[in-house]
């Protein structure tokens, strides 16, 4: 059985002239552990849409999806569970919280369902801080941090509860060339040291080659 299960998603819209909009005409993904995949599309194609449904973030209209064996769109408090537990999140806007340090950011997804973090989790956390280069900045602020350094934070974020899959929406759309090259290859390295499956999103030709896998999002349909 793999690890993700897509079946016959579907997802519209409407617009401001109440006209329908279907951007997800039907999404088959069969996704096994320890895959890389990389989804292009045009703006406005949908990929963030489906990175949403695959994040349990946003219900489909209809169609089915299993994570890990488990069956999401069926109870609310499920899914909220299975989100934070099993899934992490790279945004390309980083979604840092300035009143929080590097440390504490990082740490921000081990407290949604417990009070104390504990010293394992702790531990966790400046191991990925060591391999992404910023153990030296754990004490230091995100507004004191540059683009890559807060990518970096919020990879390490999205990692730091282990999670089954990680998905990363347009991880290096604000970073220049040099910093979009290394986000991206420390993407394929935690893939390939630590066998997390990612879903990208990403406009880029370069950077999706860094993935195992490209797929394109094209008029509703994957491909």
């Amino acid at each position: 059985m793999a690890m993700i299960e897509l079946k016959g998603i579907k997802k519209h819209f409407r617009d401001g002239e109440d006209r329908l909009n279907e951007v997800l005409r039907g999404i088959d993904l069969a996704v096994e552990q320890g895959a890389f995949i990389a989804i292009k599309g045009a703006s406005g194609s949908g990929k963030t849409t489906l990175l949403s449904i695959l994040g349990a973030l946003l219900k489909p209209d209809s169609g089915e999806y299993r994570l890990g064996g488990e069956t999401l769109f069926k109870d609310t408090a499920h899914d909220a569970r299975v989100r934070n537990q099993m899934i992490g999140f790279v945004f390309q806007d980083h979604r840092l919280l300035a009143q929080y340090t590097v440390l504490e950011n990082i740490l921000l997804p081990t407290l949604a369902y417990q009070s104390m973090i504990s010293k394992a989790q702790i531990d966790r956390a400046f191991e990925l801080m060591r391999l992404t280069g910023i153990d030296t900045l754990a004490d230091r602020y995100p507004s004191y941090l540059s683009g890559g350094e807060s990518s970096r934070v919020a990879l390490c974020r999205a990692l730091v509860m282990n999670p089954l899959l990680v998905l990363a929406d347009e991880p290096t759309g604000q970073l220049d060339a040099d910093n979009a090259r290394l986000i991206a290859s420390l993407l394929a390295d935690m893939n390939q040291k630590m066998g997390t499956t990612i879903i990208m999103v990403t406009h880029s030709d370069e950077i999706s080659a860094y993935a195992k896998t490209i797929r394109i999002l094209d008029k509703g349909y994957l491909r």
